[in-house]
């Protein structure tokens, strides 16, 4: 069972998504909370598998909040969601930076509501082609270096893993494009996480971005 945190300062788009998930026999809506603290509060007590978040909230934002997630051990299964009414607006990549493992836009259709969360519990960045490309964009103009991002503790495959991850392939995907199996892709993945100390795919995407090592062209 899928466990679920809803925090939205909107008692609207909080029932509604309640509404959409507690539909589906493979996921619980456990809480729901109307601001950041609140939900902070409700993460410890319920620790949900994800935390749907509004990116911007009173008293405690979303990128606050989902900060705090990613620094608390206790919450280190919890996986965050950003919601927002904007897409890839400014704040999306302080979320991604601070830990959140993606991100939907408030008028998601349900059956990719249901998906996205799906997704989320398996560990997977949400990250869709169209902000990936926006994200590209927005580095190609200001490319960084790679020093100081531990890339070269990475091995050549486990560069090669990282740069399909962050060109948004899933790991069957990049099985096949590497011609290994799928176990091995997930392998060279972990390892590449675990190197960077990245807290997930996303956290792994901003980082291959961040360096120089995926680039649009």
């Amino acid at each position: 069972m899928i466990r679920v945190l809803l925090v939205d300062d909107q008692q609207l788009i909080r029932s509604g998504f309640r509404a959409l998930l507690d539909l589906e026999d493979d996921i619980e809506v456990v809480a729901e909370a109307a601001d950041g603290r609140e939900g902070l509060a409700l993460a410890r007590e319920h620790l949900p598998d994800i935390a749907l978040i509004d990116i911007q909230m009173p008293a405690v934002d979303g990128i606050e909040a989902t900060r705090r997630i990613a620094a608390d051990p206790a919450l280190a299964g919890v996986h965050v969601v950003i919601l927002t009414n904007y897409g890839l607006d400014e704040y999306v990549l302080d979320a991604l930076r601070a830990g959140a493992a993606g991100f939907l836009v408030k008028d998601i259709q349900p059956e990719d509501l249901v998906h996205s969360v799906r997704v989320a519990a398996r560990g997977d960045a949400l990250l869709a082609p169209s902000i990936t490309r926006r994200l590209i964009d927005r580095y190609v103009a200001q490319p960084l270096t790679a020093s100081g991002t531990g890339l070269q503790e990475l091995t050549q495959r486990e560069r090669e893993a990282v740069a399909l991850v962050a060109h948004g392939l899933s790991n069957d995907q990049i099985a096949a494009r590497m011609v290994i199996s799928t176990a091995t892709a997930k392998t060279h993945i972990n390892r590449a996480m675990t190197k960077l100390h990245a807290r997930d795919r996303a956290q792994l995407v901003v980082l291959a971005y961040e360096s120089g090592l995926v680039t649009r062209g």
